[in-house]
């Protein structure tokens, strides 16, 4: 696996030697990160990479532009991976690794631009996993459809194999009536 584009263009990425991380491929990171550029949504966000696995979406964030990533990981072979990746591309000053259960208070890990989140297949908690999330934008990348989200509105979704990535964005509240 490599670094699809940026700064870090072409350097590689290990991944852990499991059967627990799926990693994204260079295809479906190259196929997000340039419609995510094209939105304006990743130069100086601020990101959380959430099931970070080896850490590739986030470190392409930062690749290209991204001022710093989160990554929150449980897997023990993942962290490892995903903290020798940061050590050897020489970014480990705008990342946080955050060892510990990405799926529960997702709004404690602080405010983000961009959210990445790429659970294990067959999670369909979205609402529940969004609910407290502070990010105005946010990428999700599962086997099907999240559907209707409460508080977001679907931006773009797109079939890549058996991966589907969808684009939310948070919904503006409604302004009471005065």
């Amino acid at each position: 696996m490599r670094v699809v584009a940026g700064s870090l263009r072409g350097r590689r990425i290990s991944g852990p030697d499991n059967e627990t991380t799926r990693p994204t491929t260079d295809k479906v990171r190259e196929a997000v990160f340039n419609a995510l550029g094209s939105l304006g949504v990743v130069e100086d966000a601020r990101v959380l990479d959430l099931c970070a696995g080896s850490g590739a979406m986030g470190i392409e964030a930062l690749s290209r532009g991204a001022s710093h990533c989160t990554f929150v990981e449980t897997d023990r072979a993942a962290l490892a991976a995903l903290r020798d990746n940061i050590d050897s591309l020489g970014i480990a000053d705008r990342c946080t690794v955050v060892a510990g259960d990405a799926l529960s208070r997702t709004g404690d890990k602080g405010e983000f631009d961009l959210l990445i989140a790429d659970p294990p297949y067959g999670f369909t908690d979205w609402p529940g996993l969004l609910e407290g999330a502070r990010a105005s934008f946010v990428v999700l990348e599962s086997d099907r459809s999240p559907g209707d989200v409460p508080g977001w509105e679907t931006v773009r979704e797109k079939r890549y194999g058996r991966t589907v990535v969808t684009f939310l964005e948070r919904q503006a509240r409604a302004s009471a009536p005065t």
